[in-house]
C-alpha cells in the first residue's frame, strides 16, 4: 500500500535556514524526533507513514503566521495537523516539509449563548466544546466518528450522524479565521447569521482541506439541546428492507434527527468491541429530537413505517447512559470492525448519492462486495444518502490492495453515474483525487487550479492534494 508515486517524487528539501528560524520562534516546539514526525506522518488511511522533515506545534493565530512565513521564505511545505483521524491521507507529506500540529490551540475562546454562537481554536474538539458548554442548555451537533478538530472538521467538510437534521460543517460555521500561504491573517465574516457582502470566502476554506489557507479559528452555531431525546433500535431482514424504510420515512417529512444504517458484520463487530447484546441482522439506530409528544409523534410514524418493510419493533434505550452507550459504539464501529480480523488495515471509502437512488447504490455495492476475498462492513448516514464501506486487508497483500482498489473504483463509478459525488464526507486528501476530474469535469477542476495558484502561488500549503495534475 503506497501514496502516489507521483506525489512521493516531488518531495522537496527543507533548508537548514528554514529550520533555523523555525528553531528561533518556536524553540523546544520545533521537533525533529523521528517517533514524533513519524506520528505526524500517518493517518487513519491504508497509506503507509510518510514523516515530514520537523514537526512544529502552534499555540496561537501567530505561531501560525510565523510558521507559515518561515516556510513561504524557503518555500517548504507546510501541513496542518489537527487529531490525525483523516481516512483518505490528507495530512500525508507527501512532498516533505513541515507538519503544524495545531492541538495545542485548544483554547474556547467566546460563547454567546443569546446569539447562539461560540468561536473556538482550530485544535478544539467536538467532544471538549460540549462538556464545555454543557451548563448553557446549548449543544454542537456535528459528529464524525472520530473526536476531531473543529480546524480539521472545517477543512474536510465534515458531517456525522446528526447531519440528517442539523446540516454539515458547511451550513453550521458563520466565519473562519485563517492564515493565507502569505503570512496574512484574514477573518472571512462577521458574526451576523446572513449577509450579501462580497464574495463567500468563508465556504471556499470549508472543505480546503488545508491547501488554501490554513484555520485558526472557528465560529460556529450552536443549538438549544432538545427537551426530549429517545434512542431506538430496529433490526431488518435485509440490507435492502432497511433502506427502504429509511427513504420512505425521509420522502415523508418526519424530522428525525439520526438514522444509521450497520450491515450484519458491523453489528457483530459492535457487540464483541463494544459489549453488546444487538441482534445480528441488518439494523437502524434512531434518534429522536424535540417536544416529548413531537418525539412520540415521530416515533410512532417511523416505526409503522419500518413495519411495512418487515422491521420489528423497536428496542429502546431510555435512559441517557443506554442512549450514550449505543452511539459510542456506533462511533467506534471503525475500531471495533477491526477486530474482525486482527492484524488488518482498514481501507476506507464514502460516497453520497441522492435519496431516491440509495438503494439502488447500496443494492449493487452490497453484490459486489459479497465476491470479495476479505471480510466488509457497511454502515451509513443513510438519511442523507451517504453510505460507508470498510474493507479489512492484510497490509502485505498487494492482491488485497488492488482488489480493494478496483472495488472502489466500481462503487465511486456508481455513485457518479447516479448523480452522486465520490465522497460525502470523508473529503478528496490523496485517495479520492483520481475521481475529481469525472465529478467535475476538466474546465471546473482548471478554475479550481487557478484558484489555488491565486491563494498559494508558490503551492507550500499541503500540496499533492485534492486537485489532480491536468490532463495533457
Amino acid at each position: 500500500m503506497n501514496a502516489p508515486a507521483s506525489a512521493t517524487s516531488l518531495r522537496r528539501p527543507v533548508p537548514q535556514a528554514c529550520l533555523d528560524a523555525l528553531a528561533a520562534h518556536f524553540g523546544e516546539r520545533l521537533s525533529l524526533n523521528p517517533s514524533v514526525r513519524e506520528h505526524h506522518g500517518r493517518d487513519e488511511s491504508p497509506f503507509p507513514a510518510v514523516p515530514p522533515d520537523a514537526v512544529v506545534f502552534a499555540e496561537s493565530t501567530e505561531d501560525v503566521v510565523a510558521a507559515v512565513t518561515a516556510c513561504a521564505a524557503h518555500q517548504v511545505p507546510i501541513i496542518a495537523y489537527g487529531s490525525g483521524s483523516s481516512l483518505e491521507g490528507h495530512l500525508l507529506p507527501v512532498q516533505g516539509g513541515i507538519t503544524l500540529d495545531l492541538s495545542r490551540m485548544n483554547r474556547v475562546l467566546s460563547v454567546q449563548p443569546d446569539d447562539l454562537t461560540v468561536t473556538v481554536q482550530a485544535g478544539v474538539t467536538r467532544k471538549q466544546l460540549n462538556n464545555e458548554i454543557r451548563d448553557t442548555g446549548l449543544f454542537f451537533p456535528i459528529d464524525p466518528g472520530a473526536d476531531a478538530s473543529f480546524g480539521g472538521m472545517a477543512a474536510t467538510r465534515a458531517s456525522g450522524t446528526n447531519a440528517v437534521r442539523y446540516g454539515t460543517m458547511r451550513e453550521n460555521i458563520l466565519s473562519l479565521t485563517v492564515v493565507t500561504a502569505q503570512g496574512k491573517v484574514v477573518r472571512t465574516a462577521r458574526r451576523a447569521k446572513k449577509s450579501s457582502a462580497g464574495y463567500d470566502l468563508t465556504r471556499l476554506f470549508i472543505g480546503s482541506e488545508g491547501t488554501l489557507g490554513i484555520i485558526t479559528e472557528v465560529t460556529v452555531r450552536l443549538y438549544p439541546i432538545p427537551e426530549a431525546i429517545s434512542a431506538a433500535v430496529c433490526n431488518f431482514p435485509s440490507v435492502d428492507a432497511a433502506v427502504a424504510a429509511v427513504i420512505q420515512t425521509i420522502q415523508m417529512g418526519v424530522p428525525v434527527a439520526r438514522v444509521e444504517l450497520l450491515d450484519t458484520a458491523t453489528v457483530r463487530a459492535l457487540n464483541l468491541y463494544s459489549k453488546l447484546s444487538l441482534r445480528e441482522t441488518p439494523l437502524l439506530l434512531f434518534e429522536f429530537h424535540g417536544s416529548p409528544s413531537g418525539v412520540e409523534e415521530q416515533a410512532t410514524m417511523v416505526q409503522e413505517i419500518a413495519r411495512e418493510h418487515g422491521g420489528m419493533d423497536f428496542e429502546w434505550a431510555v435512559h441517557p447512559e443506554d442512549r450514550n452507550r449505543l452511539w459510542a459504539a456506533r462511533h467506534n464501529a471503525y475500531f471495533a470492525t477491526l477486530q474482525l480480523r486482527p492484524g488488518a488495515r482498514a481501507s476506507s471509502t464514502d460516497v453520497c448519492v441522492p435519496i431516491s437512488r440509495l438503494a439502488d447504490c447500496i443494492r449493487e455495492t452490497n453484490e459486489d462486495l459479497a465476491k470479495a476475498s476479505f471480510p466488509t462492513c457497511m454502515v451509513g448516514h443513510v438519511g442523507d444518502g451517504n453510505f460507508h464501506v470498510q474493507m479489512l486487508l492484510d497490509p502485505d497483500s498487494e492482491a488485497e490492495w488492488l482488489e480493494a482498489e478496483a472495488l472502489n473504483r466500481r462503487l465511486v463509478h456508481r455513485a457518479l453515474s447516479m448523480d452522486g459525488t465520490c465522497t460525502g464526507e470523508h473529503g478528496v486528501g490523496l485517495h479520492k483525487m483520481q475521481f475529481m476530474s469525472e465529478e467535475h469535469g476538466e474546465d471546473a477542476l482548471d478554475l479550481m487550479r487557478q484558484i489555488k495558484r491565486v491563494f498559494d502561488p508558490l503551492n507550500i500549503l499541503n500540496p499533492g492534494k485534492v486537485l489532480p495534475p491536468p490532463i495533457v
